[in-house]
């Protein structure tokens, strides 16, 4: 079903009452765009077709003119050879082709009122059109951001992170398990000669300089 039916609906339209009324605000508003689209190019094509009738009325009011002066022409030919009769009747014919003219001049008219009628409905459908393409970004920045929302809280607090962390514990633990086994190895492991012959040096150095702080004592 259509939301607007004609142009002065469009104008005259809410977007505020119509959107808080809607239940998918953005669908609501896609559908607005798009009807007013169309409903502008209507209204350009009048207006083209109002402009169009005009050239034509104009070139049939310039050739209205040309059979006047024909007509004028002739009348005067008539009574330079005394023909009363036949100059009347060209000034008939000419009277013919001014009121012809004459009224398509009124017409001529009455499109100009149109046209500029068309003229303040574009201006006005467009205004109309730029607040809704503006509605509608600020309709898509709410969601995207309400979105974003969504997956933080999903992110934080959603059962994958919790799988996570229980994984981290259990790879923890496995880490401790082999760190364990190396040290258990390592304690069983006998000393080398050198480390055995470097540990008797130690304490030589040890017992040398504990005599020596002795005497210094004594």
């Amino acid at each position: 079903m259509s939301i607007f039916t004609r142009t002065r609906d469009i104008v005259a339209a809410n977007f505020t009452d119509l959107l808080d009324k809607a239940e998918d605000p953005a669908k609501m508003i896609r559908v607005m765009i798009m009807e007013m689209e169309e409903t502008l190019v209507e209204v350009r094509a009048s207006a083209a077709r109002t402009i169009a009738d005009q050239k034509e009325m104009r070139r049939q009011v310039s050739r209205l003119e040309m059979i006047q002066a024909n007509w004028t022409e002739k009348a005067e030919l008539a009574l330079s050879r005394d023909r009363e009769d036949l100059a009347k009747a060209a000034l008939v014919e000419k009277r013919k082709a001014a009121d012809l003219a004459e009224s398509l001049e009124a017409e001529i008219a009455t499109l100009n009122a149109g046209l500029r009628a068309y003229e303040a409905d574009i201006s006005k459908l467009q205004s109309k059109l730029r607040e809704a393409r503006m509605r509608q970004n600020q309709i898509a920045n709410r969601l995207e951001s309400a979105h974003n929302r969504v997956r933080l809280r999903e992110m934080y607090a959603g059962e994958k992170v919790e799988e996570a962390f229980s994984s981290f514990e259990v790879l923890e633990r496995r880490a401790d398990i082999a760190e364990g086994r190396a040290e258990a190895l390592a304690l069983a492991v006998p000393k080398t000669l050198e480390e055995e012959i470097a540990e008797l040096r130690a304490s030589d150095e040890i017992d040398a300089e504990l005599e020596a702080m002795k005497a210094a004592r004594g």
